[in-house]
């Protein structure tokens, strides 16, 4: 006995999450981001993380080519910068701030936290790809995080 895709979205709903934003660049060189919330850490020793992307996402061919990949941890005040990640399908980072980290790879500026990471993995997980990153570079700055529950954004009560 299963569950189907709707019950599954309800039940998931209810774990709260942080919101990444996930950059590469492509074998030309262009930069390409999307919000991710299927994110999380897997190792202290390596350090390591994973993001889980949609075979069908404008950013699964572009992974498929990069060695490294960006993880910008968003803050409270950029829920606009999550959205736009998620729903604009060209021009995303134009005018949006941001650093390049060592390897190129886009931090987007005042997000609550930034991890570089190269790729030291894929696997295939159903209709996404389970990608492993190497995190090579990280750093964090003291604000709230910016959550996602129940198909909405939400705050940390204080």
């Amino acid at each position: 006995m299963g569950i189907g895709p709707d019950q599954f979205r309800a039940v998931l709903g209810r774990f709260a999450c942080g919101v990444t934003v996930l950059t590469a660049r492509d074998s030309a060189g262009n930069d390409h981001g999307m919000t991710v919330s299927a994110f999380c850490s897997v190792s202290l020793q390596p350090p390591l993380v994973l993001a889980c992307i949609d075979r069908s996402a404008e950013m699964f061919p572009v992974l498929e080519d990069s060695t490294h990949f960006g993880i910008s941890i968003l803050a409270e005040g950029q829920e606009a910068l999550s959205r736009r990640f998620a729903e604009l399908p060209v021009g995303r980072l134009d005018g949006v701030g941001y650093t390049r980290a060592e390897s190129g790879v886009v931090l987007l500026d005042d997000a609550l936290a930034h991890l570089e990471c190269r790729v030291v993995d894929s696997q295939p997980a159903g209709d996404h790809i389970i990608y492993m990153g190497e995190v090579v570079g990280a750093s964090s700055r003291q604000d709230a995080p910016l959550l996602y529950y129940r198909g909405g954004y939400a705050r940390l009560a204080r």
